[in-house]
């Protein structure tokens, strides 16, 4: 694959500097490490090695990889890494694809308190999984599944959801057989976003009685008990989405799929389109509408 045009380190060697003055009230050296790692990647600063041709003598400098988590030039060997490493926690199944979004209205409070909110968004989708699969009424069986959390969309805004890869299916209570599903979909999504959001809603109420929530901004007022509970009582009365795919592939398929959401970061160095006047323009998709837009 060729070089696209421009990259992401170089919109950090060019605006880098200019960006981490305009945001010292907020910015934190962990931000910081991570752009300095970017811009520093696969160039002298971090050394390399000399390759050379054994037959014709050719020459040629490899310099060495940052290796950084949010480097979109780094992530490859990682995620193959990855991919092997979980090559044996697979059984001989069919997989179902289940995904569990925030309502909108819950992302600013999830920007503030990303560690808080996405380990309520972990833990309630998990259990919510495992006790509508647990009921009889729905297949009766114990589950295991893989989560990965995604925090934007397509069009790259905030939009924070966890992927979940589930075998079609489960050990019964005893561990004596498998139970097949019953739903074309595995588990009914109405009775799943019912759970879901009742698990939620009251785990972030127990966080804010707890102390464990921040408000800053435009959510400063949301610091206050009633304010608080007087916002998030419109979220428990809407309906909160659950996605589900019918089962799809084997299970070298399913691991390349998940392995595209373990390691991706939002801004590839493809998706840039340009750099001028201040201003970076990059492609998005928005699937809704099956239209790609820059």
């Amino acid at each position: 694959m060729s070089r696209p045009p421009l990259e992401v380190a170089d919109l950090i060697r060019i605006a880098g500097n200019a960006f981490i003055e305009r945001s010292r009230h907020w910015i934190r050296w962990k931000h910081v490490k991570v752009l300095l790692a970017i811009r520093r990647c696969r160039t002298a600063a971090l050394g390399g090695h000399l390759d050379a041709c054994t037959r014709c003598g050719h020459r040629a400098i490899s310099y060495n990889s940052c290796r950084n988590r949010h480097c979109p030039k780094c992530q490859t060997a990682a995620r193959e890494r990855w991919i092997a490493a979980r090559q044996r926690e697979l059984l001989p199944t069919r997989y179902v694809h289940v995904v569990f979004t925030l309502p909108r209205a819950l992302a600013p409070l999830a920007l503030q308190n990303k560690k808080i909110v996405y380990d309520l968004l972990f833990r309630t989708s998990a259990e919510t999984l495992l006790e509508v699969a647990r009921d009889p009424q729905y297949l009766g069986a114990e589950i295991g599944f893989f989560t990965v959390l995604h925090t934007w969309n397509q069009k790259l805004e905030l939009h924070p959801h966890v992927h979940c890869v589930v075998p079609a299916g489960g050990l019964s209570p005893h561990s004596t057989h498998w139970i097949k599903p019953r739903y074309p979909f595995f588990l009914p999504v109405k009775v799943l976003g019912r759970v879901f959001r009742g698990k939620f809603v009251a785990a972030l109420k127990r966080a804010f009685c707890d102390g464990q929530l921040c408000f800053h901004g435009d959510l400063r007022p949301l610091a206050h008990l009633k304010t608080f509970a007087a916002w998030l009582r419109p979220l428990f009365r809407k309906d909160w989405v659950v996605y589900s795919k019918r089962p799809f592939g084997g299970p070298h398929y399913v691991l390349q799929y998940l392995g595209r959401y373990t390691h991706r970061v939002a801004i590839s160095n493809h998706r840039l389109v340009s750099f001028a006047d201040g201003q970076v323009t990059f492609h998005w998709r928005d699937s809704a509408h099956k239209t790609s837009r820059g």
